[in-house]
């Protein structure tokens, strides 16, 4: 039985004291219609920084400058798959998002929204990184951030 580790990139991207959050599909494999952050798979041969402003761009339409590196953590997708995922914080460089066929929704979440929105995964990792509390995309900060 072969086993793998995928690597997958996000984005936490901030605007106007919000940060973006994208639903799945109904029809995804894993976690259909959980709200995430925009990103995916890292290709073999591709820069981390490139691979992620290529998912996001694919996946939203933004162009994005990817900031620091906000945390990493790993879960088992099914028995025979590992995920390794690296989550940086980004800020947009467009304004228009576009979404692709993988999301059916998208939103501009301020950090008290994130707590609902979250699924239990990400919202671990945002209590444990300290991340709700850090979260200072201040409103009419163009791109905000993450002190």
């Amino acid at each position: 039985m072969e086993t793998r580790i995928d690597v997958a990139l996000k984005g936490l991207i901030c605007r106007d004291g919000r940060a973006l959050l994208v639903r799945r599909s109904l029809d995804d494999e894993l976690a259909a219609g959980a709200f995430e952050y925009p990103g995916g798979k890292l290709q073999f041969g591709e820069g981390l920084h490139d691979g992620l402003k290529r998912e996001i761009r694919e996946e939203t339409g933004l162009a994005v400058s990817v900031g620091p590196l906000l945390y990493a953590s790993t879960f088992e997708a099914n028995p025979r798959r590992q995920v390794v995922v690296l989550t940086y914080r980004c800020r947009p460089l467009s304004e228009q998002v576009i979404l692709s066929e993988e999301h059916g929704e998208y939103r501009w979440a301020p950090a008290e929204e994130l707590r609902e929105l979250l699924p239990p995964p990400l919202r671990r990792d945002f209590e444990t990184y300290r991340l709700f509390e850090q979260l200072s995309c201040g409103a009419g900060e163009k791109g905000g951030s993450i002190r």
